[in-house]
């Protein structure tokens, strides 16, 4: 045999056997069954990771449809599957703090190990607050922020007794927000308010994961998806054919958040949108008015002061105090 086709077939093992990014960790996924979840799933496997699929199969308010519950799971389980992946499906909702806390232990019982939860789920029933009703609140608060802190707490519950027995724990949060969460949108009240928080929850996570070996960290996609229609994004191809709202435009993102690789990074929020991933800072406090005669801010001086601070009062009164 030539000696350059002996090396090619040499660097072809090479190249088989190289070590996948998540080879050997194990990834719960939320939502998994649909849009950016389904797509979150199959690049973590892709990337080496067992796969547990968790959908309720509901639609975008969470109803079931008609009468009986559909199981997008099972065809993500399949998917990867067929492509020599290994990934298990879960039905249970993320609400109910019962069935997470069982979802955290049979995973760890079925494949002795947790290395990484992506809390993706999520329902919307918008309306502007004089339209919301507390049922509708409850339920989208119950998902998305209850929801998150569920798996969050289970996960954070196993990894500590990890750490505890000894054991070295590389355990990766990743949350999801989004730009109304962010910076608010009218008809989202609900939504936003549980977004948001999501973002802060992922911040705490953060603080007190440290200690032994978990990072939290937050993406906030722009995509077209089911609970995106009527906002405007759509799928739309581009040069060289990349589609800019493509579910799947963040999720290389969560599979290295999910990796030991990001361990550097935590409690941070990052936007992804189209082919670009922009860190979000947090709430920042700007230059301020400071009380005239340097005391206690006196009612009567706070409307002029704010106008300097905020940048829109006349120029005449750039002499106030700003610090």
């Amino acid at each position: 045999m030539p000696v350059w086709r002996s090396i090619r077939r040499g660097s072809r093992r090479v190249q088989a056997q190289k070590k996948r990014m998540l080879d050997g960790r194990v990834v719960i996924v939320t939502g998994g069954g649909r849009g950016i979840g389904r797509a979150h799933c199959l690049e973590l496997a892709s990337q080496g990771a067992t796969v547990v699929v968790n959908d309720l199969g509901v639609g975008v308010r969470g109803e079931t449809a008609d009468g009986a519950a559909q199981e997008p799971a099972d065809a993500v389980v399949a998917e990867i599957e067929a492509v020599g992946g290994v990934a298990v499906r879960d039905t249970g909702s993320v609400s109910d703090w019962a069935a997470v806390g069982a979802l955290v232990a049979r995973t760890a019982e079925r494949f002795g190990r947790i290395d990484a939860v992506v809390n993706n789920a999520g329902i919307l029933r918008d309306a502007t607050i004089t339209s919301l009703t507390e049922q509708d609140w409850d339920a989208v608060i119950a998902v998305h922020l209850k929801g998150t802190f569920a798996l969050t707490k289970h996960a954070c519950d196993y990894w500590r007794a990890q750490y505890k027995a000894g054991r070295r724990v590389v355990g990766r949060i990743v949350n999801t927000t989004s730009g109304t969460g962010l910076v608010g949108n009218v008809g989202q009240a609900a939504y936003g308010a549980a977004k948001a928080a999501i973002a802060n929850l992922t911040r705490t996570t953060a603080m007190e994961g440290a200690r032994y070996g978990v990072t939290a960290n937050c993406i906030s996609p722009v995509a077209a998806t089911r609970m995106s229609a009527g906002t405007g994004l759509t799928p739309s191809t581009g040069s060289e054919g990349f589609d800019p709202f493509d579910p799947a435009n963040s999720s290389p993102v969560v599979a290295w958040l999910c990796s030991e690789e990001s361990g550097w990074l935590t409690g941070r929020v990052l936007r992804i949108d189209g082919n670009t991933v922009h860190p979000v800072d947090p709430w920042t406090v700007r230059p301020g008015y400071t009380a005239a005669d340097g005391g206690r801010l006196s009612a009567s001086e706070i409307d002029a002061g704010l106008r300097v601070a905020m940048g829109v009062s006349p120029a005449g009164l750039a002499s106030l105090r700003v610090s």
